[in-house]
């Protein structure tokens, strides 16, 4: 058997793949066990617990630092299976299947390549698993946790060529929710005292990783779909005749189908924002929340102008939850929540996501002097 490896750090913790015969009730798991470190065996509580992403996706996470959403049809599994599939098609990776021996065997090394907040950990084991279940993977990270560009934080040991048909795929999620976690951090840190969403304006396939990756980086997930919340928008307004029979059209709906849900008006004036609590107050109403929609107004000094905002949200003086929406950015943001808001939303987390630089390799020795070259490690 031939036996590759160039370095060895050492990692705290581990998580190894538990095979279990049903994949459609309890499929594969992770465990979290200890592991030895530079300064022998450090105990550690053994933890193990599993929570299914959906009751049919085929597939469990365990030990995972933050749980996925929850979808109710939602197959992450095949999701991975997708990615793979798009991957090696019917061929497999025929590059490695020329140069590497099927039985050698290596260890490979997450790198960051820059500084930001790591997400995708427990979905990359998810990914090694499905490829080659021999495969072990080592952290000394867990989702959630800053990383620093020339970090090596993960370790990867099984045969080469499994490994190297995972690698893209894993590195790709890894990458993909380790942006999307470090921007809203930096975000959800801004905001403060408001909290941060989401919205749907994902990547198609990808909607509950997306999300996850939003309550990795410490924000709050908005409506998972257009079945789990109402939310009531500017089109739905139109086609109705207005707020006022929107909401009445929605009332109406809920209590005849006995539903109980979260009900959202968008509101883009403050006489729409009048209108609905004028309607709230002679009605018996399911509304929950009124979305205050483009109430940023942008300057030419590159400034906005929030006091439309902090108008309705004083005129509505807590009897709903607020949510600020439109011209938030990074820049905007922490005045944006000063006004008094519960929530501001921002579609700019998951649909312009800027991908976290990571790497996987076996030779970091030399990948780390490639990367100090090119300033990226």
């Amino acid at each position: 058997m031939h036996i590759l490896n160039l370095y060895r750090p050492s990692f705290g913790h581990i998580w190894q793949c538990c095979g279990h015969s049903d994949l459609r009730g309890c499929s594969r798991g992770f465990t979290h066990i200890s592991i030895s470190t530079a300064h022998g065996l450090v105990p550690r509580k053994l933890t193990a617990m599993s929570a299914s992403v959906s009751k049919d996706s085929g597939i469990s996470v365990a030990s995972v630092a933050i749980q996925p959403p929850s979808h109710p049809t939602y197959d992450l599994r095949g999701v991975i299976k997708l990615a793979l599939a798009e991957d090696s098609a019917n061929f497999g990776d025929v590059t490695s299947l020329a140069t590497i021996p099927s039985d050698m065997v290596v260890d490979a090394f997450f790198l960051a390549k820059e500084d930001g907040i790591v997400a995708g950990i427990a979905l990359a084991n998810m990914v090694f698993q499905e490829v080659d279940p021999s495969i072990k993977v080592e952290w000394s990270q867990k989702d959630g946790d800053y990383i620093h560009k020339g970090l090596q934080f993960g370790k990867v040991s099984g045969q080469a060529q499994s490994i190297l048909v995972a690698e893209r795929v894993a590195l790709n999620f890894m990458q993909r929710m380790s942006g999307i976690a470090t921007l809203t951090k930096a975000m959800a840190d801004a905001a403060n005292p408001a909290r941060i969403l989401e919205t749907r304006k994902t990547a198609p396939g990808l909607r509950l990783v997306d999300k996850w990756a939003v309550l990795i980086g410490g924000g709050q997930n908005h409506r998972m779909g257009l079945f789990d919340m109402v939310l009531i928008k500017d089109n739905h307004i139109s086609a109705a005749g207005g707020i006022s029979n929107a909401i009445k059209s929605v009332d109406l709906y809920l209590q005849q189908r006995n539903l109980k849900m979260n009900v959202e008006v968008e509101t883009r004036t403050l006489e729409e924002v009048h209108e609905v609590l004028h309607y709230a107050t002679q009605n018996k109403t399911s509304l929950t929340r009124m979305m205050l929609d483009n109430m940023v107004v942008p300057l030419p000094s590159g400034d906005v102008d929030v006091s439309m905002l902090k108008e309705a949200v004083d005129i509505i003086n807590g009897r709903f939850e607020t949510e600020a929406s439109g011209n938030v950015t990074l820049q905007t943001i922490q005045k944006i929540g000063q006004t008094g808001v519960t929530y501001i939303s921002s579609g700019a987390l998951t649909h312009s996501v800027k991908a976290l630089d990571i790497s996987l390799k076996i030779d970091t020795e030399l990948a780390l002097q490639v990367g100090r070259r090119t300033k990226r490690a």
